[in-house]
């Protein structure tokens, strides 16, 4: 099942934010692009280069966040991020909603990091911090209609149902990936599970009203 929209009829600001870092991510990956592998290596964050050197390497914990390794990695957190962001960017006002982001950004880097920390495979996406977004959208929006392709058919699904199966499938994912060094097939799935379950427990200090 692949999210499309999303019911917005409630909305009531422009979400120049989750723009605004949509188009940052885009802006990254063309730099990423252009300046190579040197660039993505330097930029990452690498659990075994922060340990010898955090002080150094703390911009890496920002700057990962905003990279992806491949297009279609990019197109799917950046379609995730329109869809989610905006409602939640509703609902915390803009410069909460920019600080969520990024708390949720780290809290999933320093949960894989957890688990990987003598690791020297570079760490770099927005799909942690977007898992932030999308445990807040649940929280606020659980009864939400989130619009699903499923085979050749669009059709409404409540949040709770279509962000429970995405969490449950990352839980799945992160279990499995314990056996190995916290990954599974290039994917950090602990990483999401933090970034999520932080969106949750920041949910509330963060927005202004729930709605059910």
């Amino acid at each position: 099942m692949l999210p499309l929209y999303d019911d917005n009829r409630l909305r009531r600001t422009f979400p120049f934010i989750t723009i605004g870092l949509i188009g940052l991510n885009i802006i990254m990956f063309l730099m990423e692009l252009l300046a190579g592998e040197r660039f993505i290596i330097a930029w990452s964050f690498v659990p075994a280069r922060f340990i010898a050197n955090p002080i150094g390497e703390g911009i890496t914990l920002f700057s990962s966040i905003f990279m992806h390794a491949g297009w279609m990695h990019l197109l799917g957190n950046m379609l995730y991020l329109g869809i989610f962001g905006d409602n939640v960017e509703d609902r915390m006002g803009h410069f909460k909603y920019f600080l969520f982001y990024l708390i949720c950004g780290l809290a999933a880097t320093f949960t894989q990091f957890a688990f990987s920390m003598f690791s020297n495979i570079p760490m770099l996406g927005a799909s942690g911090a977007i898992a932030g977004v999308l445990g807040a959208y649940l929280l606020l929006f659980p009864q939400g209609n989130v619009y699903m392709l499923f085979f050749r058919f669009i059709t409404p699904v409540p949040a709770w149902v279509a962000l429970g199966f995405w969490i449950v499938i990352q839980l799945i994912s992160g279990a499995g990936s314990l056996l190995g060094a916290g990954q599974m097939g290039g994917v950090a799935y602990l990483a999401h599970i933090g970034g999520f379950f932080a969106g949750i427990f920041f949910t509330l200090p963060f927005s202004k009203r729930i709605h059910y």
